[in-house]
């Protein structure tokens, strides 16, 4: 079955075709990093014209690249959210066009479990249960994954997601947007030990997150320094940063794993192709006996290619939308 799959929930266009779930034949995305750049962040309403303008040369792309017509597709597939509004319904508008003019089925998808899904396009042996961080821009997530399309949300952020968390202390110590290959970056020749920032939530029995604390913590030491005239290097806050973010996040997720008793642990979401989490998390899951999965960095960021595989799943359950389908910027997981 060949799915061809838009998602356009934020600052990427992309168009993908993946076959049975797990076989990318094509994907394509055109970001819009350059264009926000200059702004420190994503503009909405920028982003959604772009969108419009970009949409219909990336979908050429992905067919030309496949070597294949419309004709050749089973199934479209399109992010209802969550995202920014405008930019999920351009998305959803061009998705149901091409479902009405072909005749063909159209599958809605959650955008979060679509980046859990990105773990079947690299591992082809992963099947559920399993449990997965979803950590990315706007999301922090512990998820148990009990099939393809049952999920259980066991923690979630209080405030700030991770990655929202490191645009912010980027932005203050002047790395230019996006902010967290910058501070993992940085981080590379700075000391992880120069400051002793806060670690919240750390009760074994708590899978919550917070980040806003830490963040702030962040803010008032670099404040606090330049009040005072002292000298301080950005690598050693930005080391002293991610190792604060690293420990919440990995011990997390093992003690969670733990009270599980999963074997299986995966990651997902723009933060999870932080190199140094990712060396972590590795290291915790041979301690505690688990295999970790992660997916290759260009299925970490927003792309089609795993609102493709995620849509095959849901068509096995038979969840087929209608033209009525409305994008949903709140979308609850399990309401696509």
């Amino acid at each position: 079955m060949k799915i061809l799959a838009i998602e356009s929930s934020c600052d990427e266009t992309a168009v993908a075709i993946v076959e049975n779930g797990r076989k990318v034949i094509t994907n394509q995305i055109y970001t819009q990093i350059t264009i926000h750049k200059k702004f420190g962040g994503v503009v909405p309403e920028i982003a959604s014209r772009n969108h419009v303008e970009k949409l219909p040369f990336v979908l050429d792309n992905a067919l030309k690249d496949a070597s294949m017509t419309l004709n050749d597709i089973d199934a479209f597939a399109v992010t209802q959210g969550p995202g920014l509004i405008g930019a999920l319904l351009v998305g959803v508008s061009a998705a149901k066009a091409i479902s009405y003019a072909s005749g063909k089925p159209l599958i809605p998808v959650h955008h979060i479990e679509g980046h859990i899904a990105a773990n079947y396009l690299d591992h082809p042996g992963l099947e559920p249960p399993f449990l997965c961080l979803v950590v990315s821009g706007g999301h922090t997530n512990l998820i148990h994954v009990k099939d393809y399309t049952q999920f259980d949300i066991l923690g979630s952020t209080y405030d700030d997601a991770a990655g929202e968390a490191y645009d912010k202390v980027a932005r203050v110590l002047g790395f230019p947007y996006p902010g967290g290959p910058q501070i993992d970056a940085a981080a590379k020749t700075g000391d992880p030990d120069a400051f002793d920032f806060p670690r919240a939530l750390s009760d074994k029995d708590n899978d919550d997150f917070s980040f806003s604390g830490l963040k702030s913590a962040v803010l008032n030491t670099i404040n606090a320094k330049k009040m005072k005239g002292e000298i301080y290097r950005k690598e050693d806050i930005a080391a002293s940063f991610q190792n604060a973010v690293i420990d919440v996040l990995v011990d997390k997720t093992m003690n969670c794993a733990k009270r599980l008793g999963v074997n299986k642990i995966a990651m997902a979401g723009g933060v999870s192709a932080n190199k140094g989490l990712r060396l972590a998390m590795g290291e915790a899951a041979d301690g505690l006996g688990a295999k970790l999965y992660y997916p290759s960095p260009v299925l970490c960021t927003d792309n089609a290619a795993m609102i493709g595989s995620m849509a095959y799943y849901n068509y096995q359950i038979g969840k087929i939308a209608k033209l009525d389908l409305a994008a949903d910027p709140s979308l609850a997981i399990g309401e696509s």
